[in-house]
């Protein structure tokens, strides 16, 4: 059973298309990427599954049921930095949070230990690193333990620092079983983080599925010989080769597996090609994305 389930969600800001017909579902106890460039979407969908706003046409379910207030208790949301009191403590800040939310009081030194802020539990946010802070943005979400996280481009303005800590602190999460679903438009951030992602552009969902399948980035092989002609007609024939191009004094060779280099150097020399580069590569992961939204790419 999907967490959160979405068929053909439609919205409009009068002449805007902010997202149209898009559909997808989020595995339980994944880390569920919404990938896009800033006006994708990416905000508008959160906003719409977690009843900020009301999606013009299209459904979705939560644990299986249409979203009600049931549902949504068991979901923690971070749509935008909470405004803390910057001169009372985490723990102060986190009662007030607590209050408001009408629970999880009693989970307050819990989940400030989840993310490792007890020993700075009673220093004022104002004295918090870039970093602490969103770690305890994070922290006020988990107040009342719910099933699901869902945050909106959680290490924005981070510092590599801070990106370090809040990235670690959802795998730490996750880990316990529940699923986190976070917007961002940083490529790097859902290949280290998450386990599944979905791709918007322009509000149109290009592709959705397990990362390493969604953005595909198979190895291939840079090979130089006396004769690149001869290399190259050669590699064509290579069982697992997809494709070969020359690029200057190279030949590039594209695989649909991680391609064994001694088997094709072996594979050469069998054919009396003598090789005299040979090369492992991998495709950026930008080069990929461009690829999958068909950004001209040089």
């Amino acid at each position: 059973m999907p967490i959160l389930s979405l068929q053909n969600i439609s919205k409009s800001y009068g002449a805007v298309k902010a997202l149209s017909d898009v559909s997808f579902e989020v595995p339980k106890g994944a880390i569920y990427g919404v990938l896009g460039p800033n006006g994708s979407g990416k905000t508008t969908l959160l906003g719409i599954v977690t009843d900020v706003l009301k999606a013009d046409s299209g459904s979705f379910t939560l644990f299986d049921q249409q979203s009600a207030a049931r549902e949504r208790r068991q979901i923690g949301t971070l749509l935008e930095t909470p405004n803390f009191y910057h001169y009372l403590s985490a723990y102060k800040n986190l009662q007030i949070a607590a209050s408001i939310k009408q629970r999880g009081e009693k989970d307050i030194d819990r989940v400030l230990q989840l993310c490792g802020l007890s020993e700075r539990k009673h220093a004022a946010f104002k004295t918090y690193s870039l970093g602490m802070k969103q770690r305890l943005a994070i922290a006020s979400v988990l107040l009342g333990d719910p099933d699901v996280l869902i945050l909106d481009e959680p290490t924005n303005g981070l510092d590599p620092a801070g990106i370090a800590e809040v990235r670690s602190l959802i795998k730490q999460v996750a880990a316990t079983g529940k699923t986190v679903i976070l917007a961002s438009h940083l490529l790097d951030e859902v290949e280290k983080v998450c386990t599944h992602v979905a791709i918007l552009q322009r509000g149109t969902l290009l592709l959705s599925g397990a990362v390493n399948e969604v953005i595909s980035r198979n190895d291939y092989l840079e090979l130089a010989a006396g004769d690149n002609n001869a290399l190259h007609d050669a590699m064509l024939q290579y069982p697992g080769c997809t494709g070969a191009r020359i690029e200057g004094a190279l030949v590039v060779a594209l695989f649909d597996n991680a391609p064994d280099a001694a088997a094709v150097n072996n594979y050469c020399a069998q054919r009396g090609i003598w090789l005299q580069h040979l090369q492992l590569r991998r495709k950026s992961l930008e080069k990929a994305f461009l690829e999958i939204t068909n950004v001209p790419v040089s």
